[in-house]
């Protein structure tokens, strides 16, 4: 079964809302091994909706629209379905006897044009709808199906939950079942490049890149009947793409459960917390973003012990005990002020782990020799200190944001050795 969704609404085309209601649609649909094959925002003009439904409806099986089914007279979504349709709208008086109803309790004066959210085309299947005034309805003929939900997002999840998906799992026998891989530190053109073969063989499950900020997701989608089947489908596959990029993967997730929450620096976190061990924070460049960004993390109290802030090299030689000469002869943006950094900051706050990060966030204060994107960071931990030196483009808020990331991938990799 194919289905469109279309969300219907000028507020959504001048960009007032957000339109959560498609993906959560869309995620509801694939668990029931629906294939989505458009999702389609009109504005509330009854012509081009009636387009949009004669367009939709040549290519799928199924339509799902959101919104449109208020009072006014520019909500116009179930009378276009009744003129595709080809039927007319009569008075649904269950659904009228719960509108009056539900607008008492709220104390509201009942108007004439409230009644018009009661009529429906004459041959519609009528959901109600508990956490609004406006019900839901299914309409079909020839083997086509519109069903038309209320707008508002926590009046639409309910009625979807308790009235849809029984409604569809009637015509449906295959589940679509995602496994999702979250990868930091490599481009989605190189991960390309790592898996090509692996994606130009798929059938079933299929394979697909996603490129988010600063990472990149790996989603292996299977259809079967059963999730068992499904997940077994998709076993050999992920192990194929570890096996090449593994070490990228940070995290995980069942996309048929719902996406992992899971970012960076939690799973940084929680391995800390999981393993014992304590760590301590030397900032200058990124200002408190790597303690932040640790601090996110519920329990992170078991083990980050202190952050400091080193901005000014007196600072840095006083908290830290890098030495004058390191700075006279380095300079406070270098490989050797890094490491003392991070191995003061670990020694004087007496922590497993030290890290330190240092340098040129821009816009000003770059030179040939160290130019604005210049970054050393550094992980002291068992007893060694690793230095890292990048040059990141960008403003002043992505280069501090990426030294803080990439030096948190750095001591996960560390971690999971």
């Amino acid at each position: 079964m194919k289905a469109e969704i279309i969300s219907v609404g000028t507020e959504l085309l001048l960009g007032d809302i957000v339109n959560t209601n498609a993906r959560y649609i869309s995620r509801e649909l694939a668990k029931l091994g629906i294939e989505v094959y458009k999702q389609i925002t009109v504005g509330d003009n009854e012509d081009r909706l009636y387009d949009t439904f004669e367009e939709s409806l040549k290519r799928s099986d199924l339509v799902v629209t959101t919104g449109g089914l208020g009072p006014t007279t520019d909500d116009l979504t179930k009378e276009v379905a009744a003129k595709f349709f080809n039927q007319e709208l009569v008075l649904h008086e269950h659904s009228w006897e719960r509108i009056q109803d539900r607008m008492g309790k709220l104390t509201k004066n009942i108007t004439p044009n409230n009644k018009k959210q009661a009529y429906f085309p004459e041959s519609a299947v009528v959901l109600d709808n508990d956490m609004g005034t406006a019900p839901a309805a299914i309409l079909k003929k020839d083997g086509k199906a519109i069903i038309i939900l209320p707008g508002p997002p926590f009046e639409m999840q309910p009625l979807f939950e308790k009235e849809v998906i029984p409604y569809l799992k009637n015509f449906t026998k295959d589940k679509l079942v995602s496994k999702t891989l979250r990868l930091y530190g490599i481009g989605e053109s190189a991960l390309e490049t790592q898996i090509i073969d692996i994606i130009e063989e798929q059938t079933n499950p299929t394979i697909a890149l996603y490129a988010k900020q600063m990472e990149v997701t790996i989603r292996i989608t299977a259809k079967s009947e059963t999730e068992e089947e499904a997940y077994r489908l998709i076993a050999p596959v992920e192990e194929r793409i570890r096996d090449r990029v593994g070490e990228f993967v940070y995290t995980d997730s069942d996309s048929y459960n719902g996406e992992s929450k899971d970012v960076l620096e939690e799973v940084v976190a929680r391995l800390l917390v999981e393993k014992g061990l304590t760590i301590s924070t030397a900032e200058s460049c990124t200002g408190g973003l790597v303690a932040a960004s640790l601090v996110n993390y519920s329990g992170i109290s078991q083990v980050f012990l202190e952050g400091c802030v080193t901005y000014s090299n007196g600072a840095k030689m006083k908290r830290l005990g890098v030495s004058k000469d390191t700075l006279d002869k380095f300079g406070a943006v270098s490989e050797e002020t890094a490491r003392e950094m991070a191995e003061g900051i670990s020694k004087s706050s007496g922590t497993d782990i030290g890290l330190a990060t240092t340098g040129v966030a821009g816009p000003d204060g770059g030179s040939d020799e160290k130019p604005v994107g210049l970054v050393y960071t550094a992980i002291f931990y068992k007893g060694k200190t690793k230095v890292m030196k990048n040059n990141y483009s960008g403003d002043r808020q992505r280069i501090r944001t990426r030294a803080t990331k990439d030096l948190l991938d750095a001591l996960r990799k560390e971690l999971m050795k």
